[in-house]
């Protein structure tokens, strides 16, 4: 009997060239992040090859920005590797959702395609999983254009980045919470979800108030990946 998942996990050139065309959109506000790192990585004493390599081999925000706290003469590497890997579980989580459509790709594209899934693909990937429509696609292409902008952002940082230092005065660190809000609101609406999430925005907020600087990602991610995984969907279980 073939997966009920086979159909949807079509990676065609249409397919990337659409997220890609999808992604643009909130991609161009990942510029204005690039911009605060590149100048951010320059202050901290990376060389501009440096910095733009990172964005391009690393491509985590949140987990460069940790790691140019900790930057300096003598690196910590051990304290680097472990925050970012804090901040950054969250993914085991999505590649295991993800999961069901990638074990029909052969392993270069699967992990291919991982290496640019981040928070705003990823979302839209499994909202158009829910609605039974092939999300690759949207996963890869949309990747592409949040990683290009990023390295682009990051550039334009090195060189430009003055004008602006501070995003959040501008209130673009907040772009991505709220896309990620209306993927939520827009997603498949059921008790199971509703509990799912709830579980994972109060277990995240008792993380942030009382465990240790980043705990809160994989606290939250672990809580509302690990109740999704046991409370399966009636249909999902064979």
């Amino acid at each position: 009997m073939n997966s009920p998942h086979a159909e949807l996990h079509q990676l065609s050139r249409q397919l990337i060239w659409t997220g890609f065309k999808q992604l643009v959109p909130i991609s161009l506000f990942v510029i204005a992040f690039g911009i605060a790192f590149g100048l951010a990585a320059i202050q901290t004493g990376l060389s501009e090859a440096e910095s733009v390599l990172m964005s391009t081999l690393v491509f985590a925000g949140a987990s460069q920005f940790a790691s140019l706290e900790l930057w300096g003469p003598q690196v910590p590497l051990f304290t680097v590797l472990l925050t970012v890997f804090a901040i950054n579980a969250r993914h085991l989580l999505m590649g295991a959702t993800l999961y069901p459509w990638l074990q029909h790709l052969p392993p270069g594209k699967r992990y291919g395609v991982m290496m640019v899934a981040s928070d705003a693909n990823w979302a839209m990937a499994m909202q158009a999983f829910t609605k039974e429509q092939p999300g690759l696609g949207l996963l890869f292409g949309g990747g592409l254009a949040l990683w290009s902008c990023w390295i682009l952002g990051t550039w334009l940082g090195i060189f430009f980045g003055s004008a602006i230092q501070e995003p959040q005065s501008l209130g673009l660190d907040m772009v991505m919470g709220c896309f990620l809000l209306a993927m939520v609101v827009g997603g498949d609406k059921n008790p199971r979800m509703l509990v799912i999430w709830s579980v994972a925005a109060s277990s995240s907020l008792l993380a942030y108030r009382y465990l240790p600087e980043n705990s809160h990602v994989i606290v939250g991610a672990l809580a509302g990946g690990l109740l999704g995984a046991f409370w399966m969907e009636s249909g999902d279980e064979h």
